[in-house]
């Protein structure tokens, strides 16, 4: 790795990018000098290459009026631009270059990304370059995708699921509840204006706040010389996005609420609980200890799911954790047998209440945890084009570091480990719970009898 880098060195001026340690040998990430992060990563078993730029921008930058407009903003980034005057002449050079394109947005990143063949690089890299630097935000495209996207939100709206994930939101995230919501609000969505995406453009869209990203069948040198031809000219910020326009933190929660939902929608009931979690800026060790602890309890035969499965309360049980920079939520989703609803959460209860006794987890469970969990991030690696989706995450809501440090990390993840993590973020902590339920079963079982912070 050492010779390599010296050897790129000598290439190019000294001192032009900055070196990264601690990755893989077909990995290589370099620093700008206008601030743009590179990742290279090679791997030539086809003749593909994907290139993708991730912008740390998505919904926890969003104030109330700018909810959704990260997500708009991605859907405008594939229209007309300084060198494709119109939609149609985009969709054109798609054509020609034998692209396939997309995107998304989540909590903490917006990413885009073409795979093309590997011969038309050089062009691809071009055609990435001025979509990103050159948007036009066309009134006419924009008065269209304003409406697109409103179409996916209503959508997502039709499932039976969101009016509870939404409302969990709310108890979940208060005044902050945008900042969590990449989904966005529908008013703002379809009066969104061409200023507005000039708004974000020039708070976040630039190079010392990006990561590019070319993978597949390529040579790391070649594409550090291309890179800095082309978007070596992109001018930084000149500032901090984040210290000129800070997230504001999420504020603990003080006590235990419960809600109930009702949704005609609804053929099962749905029980959702959730906790704040742990974060890769404050606890980076817990959310280790986050995985192994919810790949356990999510196993046939962990004695959480024995005793919500197995005994017949429950039909189905999942606990998860989302690891973000600020604030991952501890997520836990129960289908309760609809015949013994109030059982159910009872027996959740008293689980939560054990979770962080000695013999919880068996010394087997947790090595075993922590090698699938392994061999997982292993397996992300098959298909290059999907890798760079999870690359992007990382560099995001963490570092590059973070993802290659991973598995040793969580082989350090000890029985003591998961029992502060569970003391500290989930037994005895508050929490939201809200339950969805049909109108009918509602009137029939009265959640309101049981489902309270008091029992």
């Amino acid at each position: 790795m050492i010779k390599r880098i010296c050897l790129f060195i000598l290439l190019l001026l000294p001192g032009l990018l900055k070196a990264q340690s601690k990755l893989p040998d077909n990995m290589f990430l370099r620093k700008l000098p206008n601030g743009l992060d590179v990742l290279v990563i090679e791997d030539n078993s086809v003749p593909l290459a994907t290139i993708m730029i991730t912008c740390k921008n998505g919904a926890y930058t969003e104030t109330p009026e700018f909810n959704g407009l990260s997500h708009l903003y991605e859907h405008m980034f594939f229209k007309a631009n300084k060198e494709y005057h119109s939609a149609e002449d985009f969709l054109q050079r798609v054509s020609e270059l034998g692209m396939k394109f997309n995107g998304s947005t989540s909590f903490e990143n917006v990413n885009y990304y073409f795979t093309l063949p590997s011969s038309n690089l050089g062009e691809g890299l071009d055609f990435m370059n001025s979509a990103i630097r050159y948007p036009k935000f066309d009134p006419k495209e924009m008065a269209h995708e304003n409406e697109v996207v409103d179409a996916e939100f209503q959508q997502d709206e039709s499932d039976p699921g969101y009016a509870l994930s939404n409302a969990m939101d709310h108890h979940m995230w208060g005044s902050l509840y945008s900042r969590k919501n990449s989904l966005g609000d529908h008013q703002v969505i379809r009066s969104a204006t061409p200023a507005m995406m000039d708004s974000i453009k020039n708070k976040y869209y630039f190079p010392n706040n990006c990561l590019l990203t070319v993978a597949g069948d390529v040579k790391h040198d070649d594409i550090f010389r291309r890179v800095q031809n082309i978007y070596g000219s992109w001018k930084p910020s000149g500032f901090d996005p984040f210290k000129k326009w800070p997230i504001p933190e999420f504020k603990p929660l003080k006590k235990t609420d419960y809600f109930v939902v009702e949704s005609g929608l609804s053929r099962v009931p749905l029980v959702l609980m959730e906790w704040e979690g742990p974060d890769t800026r404050h606890d980076v060790h817990s959310t280790y200890a986050a995985d192994v602890f919810s790949f356990i309890v999510n196993q046939n035969s962990s004695k959480f799911s024995k005793a919500l499965l197995q005994s017949g309360l429950a039909l189905q049980v999942e606990i998860s954790y989302l690891t973000l920079s600020h604030t991952g939520p501890i997520t836990l989703e129960i289908v309760p047998n609809p015949a013994k609803i109030k059982e159910c959460i009872a027996e959740v209860k008293k689980q939560i209440e054990l979770m962080d006794s000695e013999d919880y987890f068996t010394d087997e469970q947790i090595v075993i945890a922590r090698r699938k969990l392994g061999i997982e991030r292993t397996m992300e690696k098959e298909v290059t084009s999907d890798f760079t989706q999870a690359m992007s995450f990382w560099w995001a809501s963490s570092t590059i570091d973070y993802y290659t440090g991973y598995v040793d990390n969580l082989n350090t993840i000890t029985r003591a480990d998961l029992q502060e993590y569970v003391r500290k973020y989930i037994k005895n902590q508050p929490y939201c719970a809200g339950m969805l339920i049909s109108p009918e079963l509602k009137a029939q079982v009265h959640p309101e009898e049981f489902f309270t912070t008091s029992n």
